[in-house]
């Protein structure tokens, strides 16, 4: 199989050669890639696939099941398990997971009024970029199901490239003026499995987590967040106070003219929408995928979703330590 294309207008055939070696040289040193290896597990998950009762339908072309597989650095039987996570998550949540169209009314109002987009640029490390403004969410308009589904389209279509899957993402967040009504919008115990069961469920590599202008009243928030994610994606989660000291670690360049680069934000959504629509039938096409039962799933023993979070209700009950 070819390494993923990543052609760009205007680069010479050097320029491209150079950077499909690095992706190479990246994917045997930070996910254990190789040809051999990968090709007899896209065989070996396929089989699998194939002689499983409880899934239906799934794809199995092989960008879909090397984001398990590179997720999971190429071992076969934890690709298995996410595989079957991730099915039981769309089916769990399925109102934010099926139906991942960005034409739908709400989540086209979310992506127009910038509340989450994919800059056209890399960083320094050769990743894409996710810009997220949480106060462009009106909580009188806009429910947690359209949030969620903004989030998961965003994802579903950034790992649709290779290149993500091996890189994987940088994320910049503005929380500024986000109020306690946004807030209220979630179930606690909702939201608490969507951080969990997200990250062991989707094939996302998060490589880090900028996050500026906090309001300190909505800090128990993040802190509340980052006890249901692992160790690992807790010490990616970086705050700063300022713009400029995420300059300090995010070439401006990438960033939207209104945070210190050279494209208005404007023009990163419209461009951001023309990948979308590229990617929008691909989206769809998940919904045929059928998860029947999860007995497969390796869960920790007599667990449910409130035994293992141990809370109820919603964050409007939630008191600021």
């Amino acid at each position: 199989m070819p390494f993923p294309c990543i052609q760009k207008q205007g680069d010479t055939k050097e320029k491209q050669g150079e950077e499909i070696n690095n992706l190479r040289i990246i994917a045997k040193k930070e996910l254990r890639e190789e040809a051999s290896i990968r090709e007899q597990c896209l065989k070996l998950l396929r089989r699998w696939i194939e002689h499983n009762e409880d899934i239906k339908n799934c794809i199995v072309d092989d960008n879909f099941l090397l984001r398990f597989l590179r997720a999971k650095k190429f071992s076969l039987p934890m690709a298995q398990q996410m595989l079957l996570k991730y099915l039981n998550f769309r089916k769990v949540f399925k109102r934010a997971c099926y139906d991942m169209d960005y034409r739908n009314n709400m989540v086209s109002d979310l992506l127009d009024s910038g509340f989450l987009f994919a800059s056209p640029f890399r960083d320094s490390s050769g990743r894409r970029v996710v810009v997220c403004i949480p106060r462009a969410i009106n909580p009188h308009r806009h429910t947690s199901a359209d949030v969620t589904k903004a989030v998961f389209i965003t994802f579903e279509t950034l790992i649709d490239d290779e290149r993500n899957q091996i890189m994987g993402l940088t994320y910049i967040a503005d929380a500024r003026g986000i109020q306690p009504s946004y807030v209220s919008m979630w179930n606690i115990t909702e939201f608490a499995t969507l951080m969990k069961w997200g990250e062991h469920s989707y094939p996302v590599r998060h490589k880090v987590v900028y996050i500026m202008n906090l309001p300190p009243s909505i800090k128990y928030v993040l802190d509340f967040a980052k006890t249901r994610l692992s160790e690992k994606l807790r010490d990616r989660i970086l705050l700063f106070e300022s713009q400029v000291e995420v300059h300090k670690n995010v070439d401006p360049k990438v960033l939207p003219k209104e945070y210190g680069g050279e494209m208005p934000i404007s023009e990163m959504i419209a461009l951001w929408k023309k990948e979308l629509m590229e990617k929008r039938q691909r989206l769809l096409s998940f919904d045929r995928m059928q998860l029947i039962s999860d007995k497969g799933i390796t869960t920790r023993k007599n667990n449910t979703a409130e035994d293992e979070y141990g809370i109820q209700g919603s964050f409007r009950k939630l008191e600021v330590d």
